[in-house]
C-alpha cells in the first residue's frame, strides 16, 4: 500500500497539494476533506463574477469532487468539517452527510484558510449585511442584488477584496462608499499610493471616507452609523475588515503557534508534528526581504505551498525560502501593484531605507496611448540593497513589479537594476524602461550625485524650520503658469529655464529643497546648483505630483 495522504482544505492550497501528490504517487490513497460544498474553485474571480466582467458561474468552480476523482483519483469528501486530530493515532475525526468517523493518515495537510472577521457590532446580522469569501457567499450577495435591488452599497474596509467589490458595485449601479479605519485606504503600500487609488475611485463615482470605522447597520432604513456617529446610505453592506487564521483545530491539536498569529511551519512546510505539513493563508512564512515571520494570505503563494507540502510530505525534498508578497489588483481602468516592503515597512522592519519616485508613461512619449504610471522604489541606503517597490497606473505597471519582485529574489542592488536588460520597442517601453531610470534616481541619491527626499520628508523638514529648527526654502522650478497653479506656500519660483541666470535669488548658507512637477527638472537644477557650489541641496522625488498625493501641505 502507499502512502495514506489526508489534506483539509480543498481551495488553493488544499486542491493543489493533492493534485501533486497524485503526480508523485500513483500509489498513495489521497483523501481531500473540504467544509464547505465546493472544491478548487476561483477564489479571486468572485468580485469579477458580481461585476459582470465573468458572465457564468461555471468558471468559477476550476475542478468538481467529481472531476478530481476521474482525473487524479483523490476521494473528496464535501460539506465534511475536519473537527478534531488524533496525533498518537494518526487519525482525523470528521463529520460529514453520513455522520461522523475517523480517517487514519500516514501523512496530514493542513490548508483550511482563513474566515472573514465579522466585528460583533449593533446590526450585522441583517439580511443586507454580507462577506465575500466562497462560492455561497457570492450567491447571496448575487441573488439579493437582483431580488431586492439596492440602490446603494457600503464597504466596511479598504484593502484588496474591498476595493475589488467597490469596482464590482458600481459596475452594478450602485451607489457606493468605502469606509476605512486607517488614514489611508490600501494601507499596505505608502500613503501616497492610497491618495491615487482614492482619487481613481472617487473619478469613478466611489465616495472614499477614511479615518473612520464602522459603528452600526440599521438594516430596516438601509443606513450605516459610523464612529463618528454619521450615517451612510447602506442598501448593503459588506464586510471586508480583514480575515483571521483558521486555526482551531491546529490548536486543539497542540500544533505551534508563531508569533505573528499563524501556524509555525519550516522551510519544508513542516508543522511542529513532523507528520503534519501545512500550506495557505493559516502559516505564517519568511518574509524574505524583512527576515520577519508573516502572515500573508496571498493566492499565489498558496499555491506554490501547497505543491512543495505535498513534494515534502511524500519523501522528496523541496524548500520553501519564503515569500514577497507581490501583489496587484485592478481599480476600474487602474493598475495598482507592490512587492517586498513599503517605505514605511522598511523602517519598521529596522532598514535605513532611501525612496526613489519616478511619474513616467509606459511607453515612449512619441508614441501615441502613452499612459503616466507612478513607481516608487525602496531601497536600503548603506547598501543599495533593493527592498520593495510599488506602482500605480495603467497599462505595464504590473511588469514593473514584476521585474522588481525578481530582483528582490535575486537579492539584487539598485546598480542592478540601473543596468538589467528589459525588453524595448516604442509602443512597449523607451530604451530607458521606467526601472531602469528610477534606479538611476536611487544611484544618484545614493552617491550624493542628486540628492532626494520624499515628500514626507519635506513636510517635516517645514515642520522644523517653523518649529525654529534648520531654515529651509523650497525652490519650485516649474514654469510660472504651473506655479500659480497652485504652489508650496512660502515657496520660491525660478523656472528651470532662467536659473542659470537667477543664481542671485537663490540665498545660500540654508537648506533648499528642489521640485518641479515630477522630479526631472529640479533633477536638472539639483545639478546647476550643485555646480554653483551649493551644497546643502536636495531634489523632491516625485516633485510636486507627490507633494499632492502625499499631503498635509500648506498650499496655495
Amino acid at each position: 500500500m502507499g502512502l495514506r495522504i489526508v489534506i483539509i482544505g480543498a481551495v488553493a492550497g488544499g486542491a493543489t497539494a493533492a493534485a501533486r501528490a497524485r503526480r508523485i504517487s500513483e500509489k498513495a490513497e489521497i483523501t481531500l476533506i473540504e467544509r464547505g460544498p465546493y472544491v478548487s474553485f476561483a477564489n479571486c474571480g468572485l468580485p469579477y463574477y458580481i461585476s459582470g466582467a465573468i458572465a457564468k458561474r461555471s468558471k468559477l468552480l476550476l475542478q468538481t469532487p467529481e472531476g478530481f476523482d476521474a482525473r487524479y483519483g483523490v476521494k473528496v469528501l464535501v460539506d465534511t468539517e475536519a473537527v478534531e486530530i488524533d496525533r498518537t493515532g494518526r487519525r482525523v475525526r470528521v463529520k460529514g452527510p453520513e455522520g461522523e468517523s475517523w480517517l487514519p493518515y500516514d501523512k496530514l495537510i493542513l490548508a483550511q484558510g482563513g474566515n472573514p472577521i465579522v466585528p460583533a457590532l449593533p446590526g450585522v446580522d441583517s439580511a443586507n449585511v454580507f462577506k465575500l469569501w466562497t462560492v455561497p457567499d457570492v450567491d447571496k450577495i448575487k441573488a439579493y442584488i437582483e431580488k431586492e435591488k439596492p440602490e446603494s452599497a457600503l464597504i466596511a474596509g479598504g484593502g484588496f477584496i474591498g476595493l475589488e467589490m467597490a469596482e464590482a458595485f458600481r459596475e452594478r449601479g450602485l451607489a457606493t462608499t468605502v469606509v476605512e479605519l486607517m488614514p489611508r485606504i490600501m494601507s499596505t503600500m505608502d500613503p501616497e499610493f492610497g491618495a491615487m487609488i482614492a482619487a481613481k475611485l472617487e473619478e469613478q463615482g466611489v465616495r472614499v471616507i477614511t479615518g473612520l470605522g464602522l459603528k452600526s447597520v440599521r438594516g430596516a432604513e438601509r443606513k450605516a452609523e459610523l464612529s463618528d456617529g454619521s450615517l451612510v446610505d447602506a442598501g448593503m453592506v459588506l464586510l471586508s475588515i480583514g480575515v483571521r487564521p483558521e486555526l482551531a483545530l491546529a490548536k486543539a491539536a497542540g500544533l505551534t503557534i508563531g508569533p505573528s498569529g499563524g501556524l509555525e511551519v519550516d522551510d519544508a512546510l513542516r508543522t511542529s508534528d513532523p507528520d503534519i505539513h501545512a500550506a495557505g493563508d493559516m502559516v505564517e512564512v519568511l518574509h524574505m526581504v524583512s527576515g520577519r515571520r508573516v502572515r500573508m494570505p496571498l493566492a499565489g503563494p498558496a499555491n506554490r505551498q501547497g505543491r512543495i507540502a505535498a513534494s515534502n510530505a511524500l519523501g522528496m525534498r523541496m524548500k520553501y525560502s519564503g515569500a514577497l508578497g507581490t501583489s496587484v489588483f485592478k481599480a476600474f481602468d487602474g493598475v495598482a501593484a507592490s512587492t517586498g516592503l513599503s517605505e514605511k515597512a522598511a523602517r519598521e522592519a529596522g532598514f535605513d531605507a532611501g525612496a526613489a519616485i519616478l511619474y513616467k508613461d509606459n511607453h515612449a512619449s512619441y508614441y501615441p496611448g502613452g499612459e503616466e504610471m507612478a513607481l516608487k522604489l525602496v531601497y536600503e541606503r548603506k547598501s543599495g540593497k533593493l527592498l520593495g517597490a510599488q506602482g500605480f497606473g495603467g497599462e505595464g505597471v504590473e511588469k514593473r513589479i514584476d521585474v522588481v519582485a525578481t530582483a528582490l529574489h535575486g537579492k539584487m542592488t539598485v546598480d542592478d537594476l540601473a543596468e538589467i536588460d528589459l525588453a524595448y520597442a516604442p509602443p512597449f517601453s523607451s530604451a530607458n524602461d521606467p526601472i531602469n531610470i528610477v534606479a538611476f534616481i536611487a544611484q544618484n541619491d545614493l552617491s550624493g550625485y542628486a540628492p532626494i527626499e520624499t515628500a514626507a520628508g519635506l513636510k517635516a523638514s517645514l515642520a522644523a524650520a517653523k518649529a525654529g529648527g534648520e531654515p529651509a526654502l523650497v525652490l519650485d522650478v516649474r514654469n510660472v503658469n504651473e506655479y500659480q497653479d497652485g504652489h508650496v506656500a512660502g515657496s520660491l519660483n525660478v523656472p528651470l529655464d532662467e536659473l542659470r541666470f537667477r543664481l542671485d535669488e537663490v540665498p545660500r548658507g540654508i537648506r533648499i529643497h528642489l521640485h518641479c512637477r515630477s522630479g526631472f527638472r529640479s533633477h536638472l537644477a539639483t545639478r546647476i546648483l550643485k555646480e554653483n557650489s551649493y551644497e546643502n541641496v536636495v531634489n523632491v522625488t516625485g516633485g510636486y505630483l507627490a507633494i499632492l498625493a502625499d499631503g498635509g501641505f500648506d498650499l496655495e
